[in-house]
């Protein structure tokens, strides 16, 4: 390809300076620029198309198809990723982080910059001169980075995003936990091995997470890596409750975040739940009707409920659990045990070594295959348990409560991916919350973002930081180019700044 600039006259009178890229077979793709309607403007646009030739050399000469420039190369003055910046901005502030950090710069720079590029704190100040924002020192970050640590910083966040989210007595808050590791051999006491996610060896940190039904970011709390996940919830709950003073909220979350103590102690503090169950054994329910319906299949979708009364001597709420048979659920349960016994037996035969298998009976010396069991697996195939102390609620109600915790895992998976959440370059307990209430403010703005705009917030950042505005010295004028934006991305800028016209 040889690119060229070119200059055509419009319809409309106006001159129209275009990039032409000709290839030796005779094919060419052209690029508009924009349309000049003075001198000014033409050299503009000019200087914009030798900038994208040039690969951003910070001069250009606008002599080479027009003979010697007059004045000489124009000097760029300043370039800036200014439509993402702006949209960045706005859900910032939107969100009342502003007030929330009484207007710390550094903190908004440092969150901001996360969401365009995660990377250490010492290299966000390349990515902010890259989007053409004056950044502080780096002296300065790591003189306000203890203050980001603090309790009074992230509650004032927490309580932004609790007002943001519109809380109150009905709204659900879905709960999940997840972990993040650190490349070091020894534990610290914070930093410590344990039940791990990524099933890794090395020391971590577990990661409380509070969210609204859409996933959006409620509270974020560290916990020591071998603490267990049922231990993290009530103390992250308890201090988002207090830090708002509300009197309930229904708590959602699976059925390894909950032990029989974690359930007594949300009913002694007056909260509701639904909850994820574990199915031990085939409930009195679906025997009573397999019983009533001898050689007929569960209807696909099939809900059966039970009441839990609560006892004259408890002091809790009475309950409902409902069970619900999906066929493709048990297809797969199915299809799964089908392996495990497979292999169990092939164990057992001498075929193949013993390894952990919950279809294996171990008596003494001997092995056999645990046929109990697994005709009990078979039975609870397709079946899924969930308790809630709600009154007056249908079971549809609760079911797709419960299946609101995807947008939690996705909320995970944007932290501790798209904004890279693992504290690689912190050791200290206290770095590592500061790092940690940055990445939680990140998130929130991504949240923001995409629930405006309908895009991922990787695609968004992608999109919108190719598009720069450009102010260049032109002799005694200053002159102001930016690219021409594609109509998607003007949608969604319309959108995130409720312009007229938006959505």
């Amino acid at each position: 390809m040889s690119p060229y600039v070119r200059t055509v006259k419009t319809a409309s009178g106006a001159r129209a300076v275009q990039i032409v890229y000709s290839s030796r077979r005779g094919s060419r793709e052209i690029e508009h620029i924009g349309s000049a309607h003075d001198d000014a403007e033409l050299e503009m646009l000019k200087a914009i198309a030798r900038q994208r030739l040039a690969a951003g050399q910070e001069e250009l000469d606008l002599g080479l198809d027009d003979g010697p420039a007059a004045g000489g190369p124009l000097e760029i003055a300043s370039s800036r990723m200014e439509h993402l910046w702006d949209a960045l901005s706005r859900a910032y502030a939107a969100l009342g982080f502003d007030a929330a950090s009484a207007g710390d710069e550094v903190f908004r720079q440092l969150v901001l910059a996360r969401v365009i590029e995660p990377t250490s704190k010492q290299d966000s100040l390349r990515v902010l001169d890259e989007a053409g924002i004056t950044s502080v020192s780096y002296a300065t970050v790591k003189r306000r980075l203890p203050l980001y640590a603090a309790d009074r910083w992230r509650t004032a966040l927490a309580e932004a995003c609790a007002a943001h989210a519109r809380l109150g007595p009905a709204s659900l808050v879905l709960y999940d936990v997840s972990t993040l590791y650190f490349e070091t051999d020894a534990g610290d006491g914070f930093r410590e091995p344990g039940f791990s996610k990524e099933r890794r060896l090395d020391p971590q940190i577990t990661i409380g997470l509070l969210t609204d039904a859409s996933g959006f970011p409620l509270m974020v709390q560290a916990f020591e890596g071998n603490k267990a996940e049922t231990h993290t919830m009530l103390p992250v709950i308890g201090a988002f409750m207090t830090a708002h003073r509300l009197s309930d909220v229904t708590i959602v979350a699976d059925a390894g975040m909950i032990s029989e103590a974690n359930k007594r102690a949300i009913e002694e503090a007056g909260l509701s739940f639904i909850l994820g169950m574990r199915i031990p054994e085939v409930p009195y329910v679906v025997k009573q009707w397999r019983r009533e319906h001898p050689d007929t299949q569960i209807p696909d979708g099939h809900i059966f409920i039970q009441p839990w009364p609560a006892a004259a001597t408890q002091s809790r709420r009475d309950q409902m659990i409902y069970y619900q048979y999906r066929a493709d659920r048990a297809r797969r349960t199915l299809r799964g045990i089908d392996e495990q016994v497979a292999k169990a037996e092939r164990a057992v035969d001498g075929q193949a070594p013993v390894k952990r298998n919950r279809f294996i009976k171990l008596t003494g010396a001997a092995k056999s295959v645990n046929r109990d069991l697994e005709a009990k697996a078979r039975e609870l195939a397709g079946l899924k348990g969930y308790i809630t102390n709600l009154p007056g609620v249908t079971p549809a109600f609760v079911i797709e409560a419960y299946h609101r915790l995807f947008e939690i895992e996705k909320s995970f998976r944007m932290s501790k991916h798209d904004l890279k959440a693992r504290p690689i370059y912190h050791h200290k307990r206290e770095s590592i919350d500061a790092h940690l209430t940055i990445v939680f403010a990140a998130l929130a703005v991504s949240r923001w973002i995409e629930h405006r705009t309908g895009w991922s917030i990787k695609k968004f950042v992608r999109t919108a930081r190719r598009y720069r505005t450009v102010h260049i010295r032109a002799g005694r004028h200053r002159l102001t180019a930016a690219d021409p934006l594609p109509a998607d991305l003007r949608d969604a800028l319309n959108q995130i700044h409720g312009r007229e016209g938006a959505h």
